[in-house]
C-alpha cells in the first residue's frame, strides 16, 4: 500500500477528510496531492473539503491550497 485516504461526506455541504497517509518512501512525489484531487473530483465544487491536520503535517496543507480556518471548535472530554 502506498497511500490511504478516508473521507465522510454528505455531498452537499462538507466532506471531512479524516485520514491521509502516504508511505514515507513515496512522500514528496504527489501521491497525497493526487488523492486529495480525486476526493475533490468525487465531491464536486460545491462541497467544502475540510480536515484536521496532524501536527507534523501542518506545513503541507497550505502548500497544496488549503487555507487555515479560524472557525473550528473542539470539545475535549
Amino acid at each position: 500500500m502506498i497511500c490511504i485516504s478516508r473521507s465522510l461526506t454528505d455531498y452537499c455541504y462538507a466532506c471531512y477528510l479524516s485520514n491521509l497517509a502516504v508511505r514515507k518512501e513515496f512522500q514528496k512525489e504527489g501521491v497525497g496531492r493526487k488523492s486529495i484531487e480525486m476526493t475533490k473530483k468525487e465531491i464536486g465544487g460545491e462541497t467544502a473539503l475540510i480536515l484536521l491536520s496532524a501536527p507534523l503535517a501542518t506545513e503541507y496543507y497550505p502548500k497544496i491550497g488549503f487555507e487555515e480556518c479560524k472557525t473550528i471548535f473542539q470539545l475535549f472530554y
